[in-house]
Formats: structure tokens, C-alpha cells, sequence
């Protein structure tokens, strides 16, 4: 079975950090996003994975130069211009000639649903394409997801006021569809699967919905990202990963709670760092003291840093106070 990833989007939201790095290759708990994805997307019988990729595919060739992830086959749909959703899952299919049912996964969640039930699912209700749905605490930020008792979807509702909706169900990023879908997005076309293609599917009764409570996070902002990382060391989810990467180097005089450090990072003398992602080979100096912050570059000694996020090419001052900072700005940097 095939699965389109989608890994197209620019990452706008974590700059600094994507400015080195594409946002799905970033790593989390030491292993790349991407990579979670993937493994969890094997386990239901995938063996297949198109990437759609919207501009420079080259960092994804060189993360996976074998063309294999997680024991899956990797290929690479670029496409020409962008896209949107539905354009870009239908180049990808096209490009690979999928022609029986697969799988459609946006390259910015983690989760742990199980895609084997969610095919299983798909297919006893003999649907064209089958979403699956995530509960949320405050459905006035999302468009929720209205479905009948049968498990299909009556309508959507973007943030949806008081009184307007029971739904508290939203569109967690991953599919099952038909190849017949693909009739739906004209090919070389600009078009958003999630506000053309899903209604006209609702329209013809052939698209499902799928509700579980398993894991589940957005990763593309930079608390989410954070979040998700300390997720998978501290027992949230059940599969628990090492806290520290290869080759780090860490003094032993530095205090390290509740964080994670990449490969080949190294933490200076008395460091103190809580709550925080140190990704691979960042340099953080003595001394320093980092809270709720996500840094890829230097950080020179006797410096504080709270909820900041460093990119890979900056350099923090020695002594430096900075607190909510972004660096470099991403709003100054084109």
C-alpha cells in the first residue's frame, strides 16, 4: 500500500529553526519526524511513501539516501509550482501511479492512531475517502467535523460559535482515500483538498470519519514542537526514547531536567536546563540557563534564555538576557 506524505509547506511558523532545516526533518526526541511518521504509517501495512514536496527536495535526499525510511520505500514528487493540498496529493499520486487505496498523512502531526483500524474502517463502510478525527478542548480555533451515527460526515464548520455545533471532533491531518478521489482534482490544478474536495465528497455521501482519542499534536509552532518533544521523554505517550543523542557532550556539572539534547550538542560546565530542546550540535557554553526554549546555534557562557528559539547560524552573546525572543527575527530575515 502507497501513503502520500505532505512535506511541501514552508515552515513559517518555527522560523528560525527552519530556516536550516525543513520542519519535518527536524528531529524530535533525536529522531527525525519524518521518521515517527513514517514508522507508524509501516505499521499498517504501507511500504510505499511519496513525499510531496513543494521546493528543494534536497535535504529529504540526503536525510534518506538510500531511499529507505523506517524499512519504506521513499519517493519524491516536487512539484512544479505550488499546489495546495488536493493539487499536491494528486501530482504525488499521479506521479507514482497509485491505482488502489492509500493512505494521506500531513508531514506536520505526530500521532499514534492506529491506520490499520483506520483502513480497516475505511473499507467496511465502503467510503471513498475516510478522515480521521481528533477531540479538542476548544473547537471555536478549528473547523470541526459534524458526523451521523453511521460514521459520516454530515458537515464542516469553521470555528464555529457558541450554540452553533456539538462537534468537538477536527480533521487530524490523516486520510484513507480511493483512487477514484483523484477524479475530483484536475491534474496540474491549484486546489485545497479540505475546502473543495471533502465537501463535494460530503455532497455525494462517500466520505467517512473516523474519531479516536489517541495521541495527537501539531508540531508546526514552536510550543507544540517543544511540547512534542518532551512528550516522548517524560510518559506521555507510551513509547518513551532516549533524552540525549549521540556524541553529545555534556560536563558533568550541568543540570539537564526534563529536556532533550541532540546529537553531538555539548553543554557546558553548570549549565542549568529545564524544560528545553538543545537540537544537534548546538553549542550552549558555561554557565548558561535555558526554560521552554528550542536552540540551534551558540549560546555563549553566563547567558539566560526563556522561551527563546535560536536558529542554527546565530550567536548569543555571552551574558545575554533575552526572554520570547526569536533569533534571528524571522521578520528580518527574507
Amino acid at each position: 500500500m502507497h501513503a502520500v506524505v505532505l512535506v511541501g509547506g514552508f515552515g513559517t511558523r518555527l522560523r528560525p529553526l527552519t530556516f536550516s532545516t525543513p520542519k519535518p526533518l527536524l528531529p524530535i526526541a533525536n529522531v527525525k519526524q519524518l521518521e515517527h511518521l513514517i514508522a507508524n504509517l509501516s505499521t499498517a501495512g504501507v511500504t510505499d511513501v511519496v513525499l510531496a514536496i513543494g521546493f528543494k527536495p534536497e535535504p529529504f535526499l540526503h536525510a534518506f539516501p538510500d531511499g529507505v525510511c523506517a524499512g519504506v520505500r521513499v519517493h519524491y514528487a516536487v512539484e512544479p509550482e505550488p499546489l495546495d493540498t488536493a493539487g499536491a496529493i494528486a501530482f504525488a499520486a499521479r506521479h507514482v501511479g497509485i491505482s488502489s487505496t492509500f493512505v494521506v498523512m500531513n508531514g506536520d502531526i505526530l500521532c499514534d492512531v492506529n491506520i490499520a483500524e483506520l483502513v480497516e474502517f475505511h473499507r467496511s463502510h465502503g467510503a471513498e475517502g475516510t478522515l480521521h478525527l481528533t477531540p479538542v478542548d476548544d473547537p471555536s480555533q478549528y473547523g470541526v467535523v459534524e458526523v451521523d451515527e453511521q460514521g459520516w460526515v454530515k458537515r464542516f464548520v469553521e470555528k464555529p460559535q457558541p450554540g452553533e455545533t456539538t462537534s468537538r471532533v477536527i480533521n487530524a491531518g490523516t486520510y484513507v482515500l480511493e483512487p477514484t478521489v483523484l477524479d475530483l482534482m484536475p491534474e496540474g490544478q491549484r486546489l485545497s483538498i479540505e475546502r473543495v474536495v471533502f465537501p463535494a465528497m460530503v455532497a455525494n455521501g462517500t466520505l467517512a470519519a473516523m474519531p479516536s482519542n489517541d495521541y495527537w499534536i501539531d508540531t508546526g509552532r514552536p510550543e507544540t514542537y517543544l511540547q512534542a518533544n518532551l512528550d516522548l521523554i517524560d510518559g506521555t505517550r507510551q513509547r518513551i526514547l532516549s533524552s540525549v543523542g549521540t556524541n553529545a557532550v555534556i560536563h558533568p556539572s550541568a543540570s539537564i531536567t526534563h529536556s532533550v539534547i541532540g546529537d553531538d550538542a555539548v553543554i557546558g560546565e553548570g549549565c542549568v536546563i529545564t524544560d528545553s530542546v538543545v537540537l544537534p550540535g548546538a553549542v550552549i557554553g558555561d554557565r548558561v540557563r535555558l526554560e521552554r526554549s528550542l536552540v540551534m546555534g551558540t549560546v555563549g557562557a553566563d547567558a539566560t534564555l526563556t522561551s527563546c528559539v535560536i536558529g542554527s547560524d546565530a550567536h548569543i552573546d555571552a551574558g545575554s538576557q533575552l526572554s520570547s525572543k526569536k533569533v534571528p527575527d524571522p521578520e528580518k530575515t527574507e
